[in-house]
């Protein structure tokens, strides 16, 4: 692949979108006003974004990125939690979380979490719906809005499942921060690296990333999808049919003579 990257964007346009001649699909939040505050328009934004990349052919590897340098998202809109709304509207309004949380699961192409600030309550769900987390340094995360009466409910969820149970619930019921390098202890971050060289790292997972076949790596996320939560047999039981389906991909087969001609493979999504 070859040439500049493609950028497209709309006007007023909250999301940012930028895809390389890799294949890296740069998504970035770009809402200064708000701390890139996870409110509607944003999220709508965002969610077709996310859709356009996993139609995109060309694209390996979403990068989740922030045009804030201090915030990566400051987590849900809570002047619209507080706003008189009628309830029913503010029930189908937060749908979006789930869809934006499923849809990174599905997306069948790998996903990174670029926090190059601080990723606050449902943003802190965003990055655990990622497949892989690169943080600054000084990059803090929580759920600080049980400070201001607001449960972290629906990022619960993704909590329970990527930390020890009493670690989710010390975040959330005391709504205390934890540095880049605290996550990377409890295996939520994958890399912490010093600003001055984020941009550079960020860029060096994706570009690793999206070296690797398109084809499996999309099989194998959705195989991750499917069985996370399933029983051992079940989960097994499906996972040795997507494994005998990938003996039949050119893509396996291009594999291993590539391994054995100690050469790159060329990857043709077969």
């Amino acid at each position: 692949m070859s040439g500049d990257p493609v950028t497209t964007a709309r006007e007023g346009a909250l999301v940012r979108y930028e895809v390389s001649p890799s294949g890296v699909a740069t998504v970035t939040l770009d809402d200064p006003a708000t701390r890139n505050a996870l409110r509607d328009p944003l999220l709508d934004d965002l969610l077709a974004r996310l859709e356009h990349a996993r139609a995109d052919p060309a694209v390996r590897v979403v990068v989740l990125a922030s045009a804030d340098d201090r915030v990566f998202s400051s987590g849900g809109d809570l002047k619209s939690f507080a706003s008189d709304t009628p309830l029913i509207e503010k029930y189908a309004g937060i749908d979006r979380f789930p869809r934006l949380f499923r849809l990174l699961g599905g997306l069948g192409k790998p996903t990174i979490c670029a926090a190059s600030g601080d990723v606050l309550a449902g943003a802190f769900g965003l990055a655990l719906a990622c497949d892989l987390v690169v943080a600054r340094e000084d990059t803090r995360f929580g759920c600080p809005e049980i400070k201001v009466g607001v449960f972290p409910f629906m990022i619960s969820a993704l909590l329970y499942r990527s930390v020890p149970r009493a670690v989710a619930n010390e975040l959330m019921m005391t709504g205390r921060m934890i540095s880049a390098v605290q996550a990377a202890e409890l295996h939520i971050v994958n890399a912490v690296v010093p600003a001055a060289d984020f941009d550079e790292e960020v860029g060096r997972w994706a570009g690793l990333v999206a070296s690797r076949s398109p084809l499996l790596m999309r099989m194998g996320k959705q195989a991750l999808d499917a069985t996370r939560d399933l029983p051992l047999d079940a989960a097994l039981d499906y996972l040795r049919a997507q494994l005998a389906l990938a003996f039949g991909t050119e893509d396996l087969r291009e594999g291993v003579s590539a391994f054995r001609d100690k050469r790159e493979p060329r990857w043709t999504g077969r």
